[in-house]
């Protein structure tokens, strides 16, 4: 079978969006691949080998490979349960994780058609991101695949980050299949009072963009949710290297 070519569905209205982003500062748009396309990629994400990601012990992210987890065997679980104490007054999140600039650049998978996926963010769908979000200064495109199984979440944050080049707006390209909104995973965006403003479930071939700062969350996924929530996500960013 021959590999598709990943690009934008050419039937997307790039002005309608760019427009909603403008009055928003928020867009979603459905559809962002060719079905056969979106399907290809789909099959990628969901067969790979993910990594851990967590809030850490010094609150910063930890990335652990499924080898290092066997390794730490019973610790690991404490952990885990520390994380979530911490995470009742502080910030956290916990969810697997396939580190898309990293694996590119350490050869991970060598050969794989993943990183087909890394070449493509940092070509046209920079170029796109900048279109719709109307941001000269957008200059590269930085990515991770997420997979959130039951009990999986982020916390409250704005995505203000401490690195050199400035995060201008967040992304996420959803290749979750058949949700159901009671399993949670839901992207919801919060007001200065702590009600949520707007939330929105998981789902397929869609592309959502949103400015940073902007106060948001992914809700804990349900116990008893059925498959993963799978995304690509990170942001468009600045020139500074």
């Amino acid at each position: 079978m021959t590999t598709p070519v990943i690009r934008i569905n050419p039937a997307v209205d790039a002005k309608a969006a760019r427009d909603a982003y403008k009055r928003e500062g928020f867009v979603q748009i459905a559809d962002i691949f060719e079905p056969h396309v979106a399907e290809h990629m789909a099959r990628m994400i969901e067969t790979l080998t993910y990594d851990l990601a967590f809030q850490g012990e010094e609150d910063k992210p930890v990335l652990l490979t499924q080898e290092e987890i066997r390794q730490q065997g019973q610790q690991m679980g404490q952990r885990i349960r520390n994380l979530m104490d911490r995470t009742g007054d502080n910030y956290g999140f916990l969810y697997q994780s396939y580190p898309l600039i990293t694996a590119y650049l350490t050869g991970r998978d060598a050969g794989h058609p993943i990183h087909r996926l890394t070449e493509w963010l940092n070509a046209e769908f920079t170029a796109f991101g900048a279109f719709i979000t109307d941001e000269p200064r957008v200059a590269k495109a930085d990515g991770q695949l997420t997979r959130y199984r039951p009990g999986d979440f982020i916390g409250l944050h704005d995505d203000v980050g401490s690195e050199d080049s400035h995060r201008l707006t967040a992304y996420t390209l959803g290749f979750t299949r058949r949700w159901r909104s009671d399993w949670g995973g839901q992207l919801l965006f919060h007001d200065n009072k702590g009600d949520v403003s707007r939330g929105f479930v998981p789902r397929f071939n869609t592309l959502t963009l949103f400015k940073v700062p902007q106060l948001h969350s992914v809700a804990v996924v349900a116990p008893y949710a059925k498959v993963h929530r799978h995304s690509v996500v990170g942001w468009l960013r600045d020139h500074t290297s």
